[in-house]
């Protein structure tokens, strides 16, 4: 009996890694909206799809959770650097 379920079938491991970049890339594209200045905004769009889609081939759990690690940092960075701006 074979199994119904495709090749590409993602582990549990997988597929809760792949929310977490999922949730990452929301949460940066979200913070980027609240930018004024629109070439600024462009730019770090940019960079963010581009950034995501260079490193969409990993597979390797740890290389994944360090990659998450950077881009919360990054993004936490942002942040901060937004409220500063509006203060």
């Amino acid at each position: 009996m074979s199994s119904k379920l495709p090749k590409t079938t993602l582990s549990l491991k997988q597929f809760m890694l792949r929310r977490e970049v999922l949730k990452l890339y929301r949460e940066i594209f979200r913070t980027i909206r609240q930018i004024p200045e629109e070439s600024t905004r462009i730019e770090l769009k940019d960079w963010a799809r581009t950034d995501f889609k260079n490193n969409k081939h990993h597979s390797d759990e740890a290389t994944i959770k360090s990659m998450l690690y950077y881009g919360r940092k990054s993004l936490a960075d942002l942040q901060k650097s937004l409220a500063i701006s509006r203060s």
